[in-house]
């Protein structure tokens, strides 16, 4: 199981966008960076990812799932290489965790989140799920 963190911009989709979507979930569309769409065709059904609101905000604030592997890109005109997947929200963060604080974190100086800051679609791993979660309030 892979661990990715999802970059979304709050006044467009936010986490309580999503949680008004339910187990039906929301296609998570518009990515057109060609990195970033790998990464999405890597994803899995099942798989967790950190809900990173952009903007002003710059933080995790959920945790979500992938309930749909990749797809078209309902978003893309027709012939375009784009891909969505379908995702839902599994809980919210206790305590947003900002990117500041990552920043902050020696232990999470090699994060994608602080080394390829525009990226919207990006791998974590293990280790850094785990701290961003006991960050965060999460408990285990």
């Amino acid at each position: 199981m892979a661990y990715w963190l999802l970059k979304t911009e709050p006044e467009e989709f936010s986490w309580d966008d999503q949680v008004k979507r339910g187990k039906k979930g929301e296609a998570w569309s518009g990515v057109r960076n060609f990195t970033a769409r790998r990464y999405l065709k890597e994803m899995k059904k099942g798989e967790k990812f950190f809900f990173y609101h952009t903007g002003d905000e710059k933080q995790v604030v959920g945790i979500g799932e992938v309930i749909r592997e990749a797809f078209p890109d309902p978003t893309a005109n027709k012939g375009e290489p784009w891909i969505a997947v379908q995702t839902a929200t599994v809980e919210p963060l206790p305590k947003p965790v900002t990117l500041s604080a990552i920043k902050a974190e020696g232990k999470l100086k090699d994060m994608a989140l602080v080394k390829y800051s525009r990226l919207s679609v990006q791998p974590v791993t293990d280790a850094e799920w785990k701290l961003v979660c006991k960050m965060g309030g999460m408990k285990g």
